[in-house]
């Protein structure tokens, strides 16, 4: 475990803990996190071991913590993505490290694979679990309808989480304890950690607060007014499937009414699914509508986090606000003492300051969508049934089939597979027809 020397005249000082590395000391940082997306954490560091490989630090977990006066203020547990060495001074060598979340292993898995009947939050657990990740938590306020049928096509599973979540309006974050670092899926701001009041102070004059929030600027933006978004079943061709939402104190926010935003298809196939997706594509819409930028010395500030801000001198920003993303700065310049490198007067005090975005506490964040990945030009497919059946359609005259790049499929069965509608081509139209094909894995069928 590293050791770190703070200053008498702040208190503040940084160590990280890297198992097998007695000494190294924390020279700077740069961490930078947001809600929906792994944390990157960049260190410089300087030890007088010269002999650190790569081999011995890669896909290792380390610990950052920030100390004030001996008590803990942030922990950041982390995965080794990145290792550097530098240069040699007189009794230290100097490298840098790159920490990212165990959720940033899944950018590294591409994959193909079908699921059905089960639900996003299950999906998600288990792409999570098969890459080890078992400390998932999720904070969803409303349940999931099950997924007749979700594919994950030529992209990472990282890509198909964050696709399928934010379809389902949810966001993630991380949340550090002593020893645990657990991802949470949420879907509402009030299941945020509440941190109870910070104070700001924005006046030249004065004895500023130990810590504090300062330099805030609030922005209000125009933006879309409404979401309209239409889609079809061939079950109940009748029926609209039409959704339409307004956003909240729209004519309060100062802008007109008549923004619509209208697509299709809606990508649903009932109004348990229409009315959410509707509401939560409006959201995202608006998320920037009211948004505010501030500096802090506050570590604890972290996307997944509110808390209530005092003593400003407009009482309208007196109010709850939730954290989206934080840029955290730390600079610790007497590691270098030793080998002569600091150049300032203030040389020998370690420093902290943050850059944080807020949006009003009251207000849902969403996640823009992946864009799903496109299928181009026809698919092939095994046509695939009951042993022993010529052809197994259902009602509708569809077929199961299964694709070859289904490495998740067992053979002949229909098991991963669902019915898909065939088609005949006549001319230029193209028509509805039975598969006439034997259910056998050696039969193949053109989807298209």
């Amino acid at each position: 475990m590293s050791k770190g020397t703070g200053t008498a005249s702040t208190g503040l000082h940084f160590t990280l803990t890297l198992p097998g590395v007695d000494d190294i000391a924390v020279v700077d940082f740069t961490h930078r996190e947001a809600l929906s997306q792994p944390f990157e954490l960049v260190l410089n560091l300087a030890s007088r071991d010269g002999s650190l490989e790569a081999t011995e630090l890669l896909d290792r977990e380390a610990t950052l913590t920030v100390w004030q006066d001996g008590e803990v203020l942030r922990q950041v547990h982390g995965i080794v993505s990145e290792f550097g060495r530098g240069d040699r001074g007189h009794r230290r060598t100097f490298y840098s490290l790159v920490l990212r979340p165990a959720l940033w292993w899944l950018s590294l898995r591409h994959n193909s694979r079908i699921f059905q009947k089960v639900d996003p939050l299950t999906i998600i657990n288990t792409l999570c679990d098969e890459r080890g990740i078992t400390d998932v938590a999720f904070a969803v306020t409303r349940e999931l309808p099950e997924r007749e049928y979700c594919v994950q096509y030529r992209e990472t599973d990282l890509a198909f989480i964050e696709r399928l979540a934010a379809e389902e309006g949810l966001f993630y974050f991380h949340e550090f304890e002593a020893s645990a670092h657990r991802l949470v899926f949420a879907d509402d701001p009030q299941v945020m950690a509440n941190l109870g009041e910070r104070t700001y102070h924005s006046r030249a004059g004065g004895t500023a607060p130990t810590r504090h929030v300062r330099k805030l600027s609030h922005t209000a933006r125009v933006a879309a007014a409404t979401a309209t978004l239409k889609d079809y079943s061939f079950k109940n061709p009748a029926y609209a499937q039409l959704h339409e939402h307004l956003g909240r104190d729209v004519e309060a926010h100062g802008q007109q009414t008549d923004y619509e935003h209208f697509d299709y298809p809606g990508r649903y196939k009932q109004d348990a699914s229409g009315q959410p997706f509707t509401r939560i594509r409006l959201e995202e819409l608006r998320r920037d509508a009211i948004t505010a930028n501030a500096e802090s010395d506050l570590p604890e500030l972290a996307p997944g986090v509110r808390f209530s801000l005092t003593d400003h001198d407009t009482d309208g920003f007196n109010r709850d606000w939730q954290v989206v993303a934080v840029h955290h700065t730390g600079e610790q310049p007497q590691a270098l003492e030793e080998d002569g490198m600091t150049h300032s007067d203030t040389s020998g005090m370690t420093r902290y300051v943050n850059q944080v975005t807020l949006m009003p506490g009251d207000a849902p964040w969403r996640a823009t969508p992946n864009p799903k990945p496109r299928v181009d030009g026809p698919q092939v497919a095994f046509v695939v049934g009951p042993e022993g059946e010529e052809i197994h359609c259902d009602e509708h005259g569809r077929v199961k089939v299964q694709f070859p790049w289904d490495r998740y499929a067992e053979p002949a069965t229909t098991a991963t597979s669902r019915y898909t509608t065939t088609a005949s081509a006549r001319s230029t139209t193209m028509t509805t027809t039975r598969c006439t094909a034997t259910a056998t894995p050696k039969w193949t069928a053109m989807i298209t």
